[in-house]
């Protein structure tokens, strides 16, 4: 799965030095969720990237998000 960093809103954030047109794999996306998770503006996660967080926690993370 191919995700573009600029289309969620978080994420991008997340991915402040990464350029904004890069695009990243579902592994990698739940991973800088998961490292980055207290950056995260929980009450600003639109529901379309609510969607593809959860997507990425059955597809990458068997179920399971992890935070530090």
């Amino acid at each position: 799965m191919d995700i573009k960093i600029d289309e969620y809103p978080q994420l991008k954030l997340l991915c402040w030095n990464i350029s904004d047109s890069a695009v990243v794999d579902g592994e990698t996306a739940l991973a800088l969720y998961e490292r980055n998770w207290r950056f995260v503006d929980q009450d600003a996660i639109l529901p379309r990237e609510q969607k593809l967080l959860d997507r990425l926690i059955a597809d990458y993370g068997n179920g399971h998000f992890l935070t530090p």
